[in-house]
């Protein structure tokens, strides 16, 4: 794909006015490519884990990003209370979440 653009680009590089244009459509191309693939991608799945976040209620089953499994207890604004085991009761940011079950 690049080959088929470069020599496109040298084809027509014969025209005047064209050489600023062809110095910068490469990097452009890279910057339109890095966008698409890695940070349209990242963007939606920060969205995703935030909803994720605010929508923890009691009784949720969740894994920390530490690996701790635990049941949620109560809920705070910025801090969650987890029920781990035999009535072991951690307090843990919300931002600390992985993942969260029903």
């Amino acid at each position: 794909m690049y080959w088929s653009i470069a020599v496109i680009l040298q084809e027509s590089s014969g025209s005047p006015g064209f050489g600023g244009l062809q110095m910068f459509l490469p990097l452009l191309l890279i910057f339109v490519v890095f966008y698409l693939f890695i940070i349209r991608p990242q963007q939606k799945r920060e969205k995703k884990r935030k909803a994720m976040i605010e929508a923890v209620k009691r009784g949720n089953k969740v894994v920390t990003a530490g690996g701790i499994h635990g049941k949620v207890h109560q809920v705070d604004e910025s801090s969650v209370l987890l029920d781990v085991d035999g009535g072991v009761k951690l307090r843990i940011e919300k931002n600390s979440l992985a993942s969260v079950n029903t």
